[in-house]
């Protein structure tokens, strides 16, 4: 044995080769770690705001008997009805832009809504017809879909979508080159970084921009209830907000103190009950009050990505 290295004698050559490959790679993720994104104008860190307006159409997919369920549908039926305007007068005080994904059906069923959403500047994006799992759903169907919604989002707010948010959060791997054949400048659909990347498809980086997000900025695993249909399933009943609220905050500061991506994924039947909507603020507040601190849709993200981070 080499005394050295531990190894027996004559494997030193290859597996030093071996070792010194894994230090290699090994730098380079710390290298990785260590250098912290460029944001414009020096700002220190990003924000996107996100909202997915499901409205009942998380659950009508799934179990069409919804439609037979008054109590059931008015729960969804609360964001766009209820929630929205407040949402909107919150974003609008603190001068946030947002970005909203809003399946067709519910644009079509509450354009007064989705109308709003455009004139205050906010960002529209993809997120099914009727809330559909894109995955295992034959490619054509998916196409018929974003094209039939993005026909819809032009009749009733004159812009077409600019990013998308797989609904039920999964997608097959063949969703995404979609997305950039059909002009789809980003996807905040995954969940494996906390900075923005380009989509590798087909073996080459693509324009098609990636902006992460993660559970525990979710508000649905934290305050989502439902009892029949059961929504969600095998989840809590129903967190603190207190303690929701207070995760949130400590997770921006990470954020904020890594120059990184914080995206907080809402909904506004979740989201936008009263109490619910003073804590968000006292939130927004906290973010506001970090200099250098850029607010910005998930467009505005992506357009910058693509620029200081080429293929």
């Amino acid at each position: 044995m080499s005394e050295s290295s531990g190894r027996p004698a004559g494997t030193a050559g290859r597996s030093g080769g071996q070792d010194a490959s894994r230090e290699s790679a090994a730098a380079a993720v710390l290298a990785s770690e260590r250098q912290r994104p460029r944001w414009p104008d020096g700002a220190h860190c990003a924000v996107m705001l996100s909202f997915d307006l499901d409205g009942p159409a998380l659950w009508l997919d799934e179990d069409p008997g919804v439609w037979h369920r008054p109590r059931a549908f008015s729960l969804g039926a609360y964001g766009p009805w209820r929630a929205m305007p407040r949402i909107l007068r919150l974003l609008d005080r603190h001068g946030a832009a947002a970005s909203f994904f809003v399946p067709g059906w519910v644009a079509e069923t509450w354009p007064q809504a989705v109308r709003a959403v455009a004139e205050a500047g906010h960002d529209l994006g993809h997120h099914g017809y009727l809330h559909e799992l894109f995955y295992g759903r034959p490619l054509a169907e998916q196409r018929d879909i974003l094209i039939r919604c993005s026909a819809i989002f032009r009749n009733v707010a004159g812009v077409t979508p600019a990013g998308f948010r797989t609904p039920s959060g999964d997608a097959a791997a063949e969703t995404f080159e979609l997305l950039e054949e059909l002009g789809i400048g980003y996807s905040s659909s995954m969940r494996g970084d906390d900075r923005p990347y380009r989509w590798v498809l087909n073996g080459r980086s693509s324009d098609l921009i990636e902006i992460p997000a993660r559970w525990e900025l979710d508000d649905f695993p934290q305050f989502g209830y439902n009892d029949d249909p059961p929504a969600a399933t095998g989840g809590d009943r129903i967190a603190s907000l207190t303690g929701t609220l207070g995760n949130w905050r400590r997770e921006f500061d990470g954020y904020y103190s890594r120059g990184l991506c914080y995206v907080l994924i809402m909904h506004p039947q979740v989201i936008g009950t009263p109490g619910r909507m003073l804590a968000l603020d006292g939130l927004l507040a906290h973010i506001r009050s970090r200099p250098g601190t850029w607010l910005a849709t998930g467009s505005q993200i992506a357009q910058w990505w693509r620029r200081v981070s080429p293929p």
